[in-house]
């Protein structure tokens, strides 16, 4: 069977939602037994979103073979339990990029390089292979809104595709946006009409269109819709807010979205087997219990900048039968005086991850104070690093203990930059751009990890080697490896050669662990990743 293709676009305004829409999109399509994959198209200038700032561009996703992407591709993982890679993510940087190089390199053969057909072949180069293990549907999701001028090069390129590739094996769908005016009590269509006018005056008419809304839309609605967009009456479709995001393929499947896909595309009729979802919404709808948990960062006014966090989190509550608040704590509002004011009303304290020296020490102060009130604790990469620094400095007594990120002069740089290590092994780095000065000195990916027995961290994984993703530069010190658990932290998972901490853990503690990798990045509704499950059971066990 040949690859069918599936490309969402926006209109009227951003964070409508493509991502999840895609992601449930692709559900349905895997659940009637269809290999699927997705692909986020990104119209920004940046080559990946590795050195973007969370408070513009949310969380940055890390992939198995160290992408550094869109956090789209996070609820892409979630949904289909199917590992992403760099080729699922592209952006406009990395197309002219590739364009630019080629052109260095003369594969132009001295010709103008222009924005149709150079940039263009290339971005459909880039679709044409996210279908590398022949799935039956590749879904293409093109961030931004029609209109914009970043974003042209893409919706020009997937217009072209059709020709190529053949209507039966193309589609066009997209999500808009229909208000509801609450003082009028009524919803009004004219923004979705001017979005669909912007996209068939670039040539692309879409074959469905999916409308966000507050309310359910009536059918009158659906019909005008239709008619102003010139799309068949039963094409339109509401997607309507729903109060959890793993509600969305099942109220997707109500509306018969995915019958109207099958049909349009000619896939296999099969009806879709839904029962795990069936399952996993019943189970969010009946948690017995509920605990709060308080996230200690720096990026805490948004929230997407934790999204993959956030959801790891859901995940390990209904594993435990739990509803989990989440508690935000901005650290730099954290100091000595103030720490029972914030803890007060939580059970649980994670420390995520996050770059640069604000807000440091207010986490270092949250570690310590989870420790000496065994309160359970989970520290994430950075997490996992501030926890090593308030044992140094306050179990080991190791004055002015730091990481060389923060104090280059500390005489007891507990976490510092392993040039040896990166010089050795530069070959292993997965990074797009390899001459990146970001990026050059970054662990990212997947890396192995081995488990000491009897410990919490391999009791939760129930096994001793696993392989868990990172994005960081500096590491634990093996220095003070001995010091270190002589007083009573273990290292409880290190590297295969012994030579990268990975997971550091307190043997007279209710459930204290600090990992330097990051495992959000690896867990599912339907597959709860471990030491998220476990924490979650330890902060039910102690309230």
């Amino acid at each position: 069977m040949k690859t069918k293709f599936i490309f969402i676009t926006g209109g009227v305004l951003s964070s409508l939602g493509k991502g999840l829409a895609a992601a449930s999109i692709g559900t349905l399509l895997q659940s009637r037994g269809l290999r699927v994959t997705i692909q986020k198209l990104d119209p920004y200038i940046n080559v990946d979103p590795g050195t973007m700032n969370p408070f513009q561009h949310g969380e940055v996703y890390v992939t198995e073979d160290g992408a550094e992407t869109d956090l789209d591709l996070g609820h892409y993982e979630r949904y289909l339990d199917v590992p992403m890679a760099q080729n699922n993510n592209y952006t406009s940087g990395s197309i002219y990029y590739e364009v630019i190089n080629k052109e260095r390199r003369g594969d132009y053969l001295g010709g103008t390089v222009q924005v149709i057909p150079h940039v263009t072949d290339e971005i459909k180069r880039c679709i044409c292979g996210v279908a590398r293990n022949q799935e039956h549907v590749a879904l293409v999701e093109i961030g931004g809104t029609v209109g914009d001028i970043e974003g042209q090069p893409f919706l020009e390129a997937i217009r072209q595709l059709r020709y190529e590739l053949g209507k039966e094996n193309v589609l066009y769908l997209h999500l808009t946006l229909v208000p509801y005016i609450r003082a009028a009590g009524e919803l009004k269509t004219k923004p979705t009409q001017h979005s669909v006018k912007e996209l068939r005056s670039l040539g692309i008419q879409p074959d469905i269109v999916l409308c966000r809304s507050e309310v359910d839309m009536e059918e009158s609605i659906k019909t005008k819709i239709a008619m102003f967009c010139n799309v068949d009456p039963d094409a339109v479709f509401s997607a309507v807010d729903v109060k959890n995001i793993y509600e969305v393929p099942w109220a997707f499947y109500n509306e018969g979205l995915d019958q109207k896909i099958a049909i349009m595309l000619k896939l296999p009729a099969k009806n879709p087997d839904l029962s795990k979802w069936r399952e996993l919404l019943y189970a969010m709808d009946n948690l017995k219990h509920k605990v709060r948990i308080g996230i200690v960062g720096k990026y805490v006014d948004l929230k997407e900048s934790y999204k993959s966090l956030h959801e790891a989190l859901v995940h390990g509550g209904v594993a435990n039968d739990a509803e989990v608040e989440l508690v935000h704590i901005n650290a730099e509002d954290l100091a000595e005086g103030n720490l029972q004011d914030h803890f007060r009303d939580v059970e649980g304290i994670l420390i995520p991850g996050g770059f640069g020296t604000r807000g440091i020490e207010g986490k270092i102060l949250a570690s310590g104070y989870a420790r000496e009130n065994k309160i359970p604790f989970f520290g994430i990469c950075l997490g996992m690093q501030c926890a090593v620094i308030e044992f140094a400095r306050s179990i080991l007594g190791l004055e002015g203990a730091n990481s060389s990120e923060f104090d280059a002069d500390t005489p007891h740089p507990v976490i510092y930059l392993m040039t040896e290590w990166y010089d050795m092994r530069n070959q292993c780095l997965q990074t797009r751009n390899s001459n990146s000065d970001k990026g050059g000195t970054m662990r990212l990916g997947a890396y192995p990890c081995r488990l000491k027995p009897g410990t919490k961290a391999q009791a939760a994984y129930g096994e001793t080697d696993i392989s868990e993703r990172h994005r960081h530069r500096y590491e634990f010190n093996n220095a003070y490896a001995g010091k270190f658990e002589e007083a009573g932290m273990l290292l409880s998972g290190v590297s295969p050669d012994n030579s990268l901490v990975e997971i550091v853990e307190l043997e007279d503690h209710p459930w204290f662990v600090a990992c330097q990798f990051h495992p959000e990045f690896q867990s599912n509704p339907m597959r709860v990743h471990p030491l998220f499950r476990d924490f979650i059971r330890s902060v039910c066990e102690a309230s």
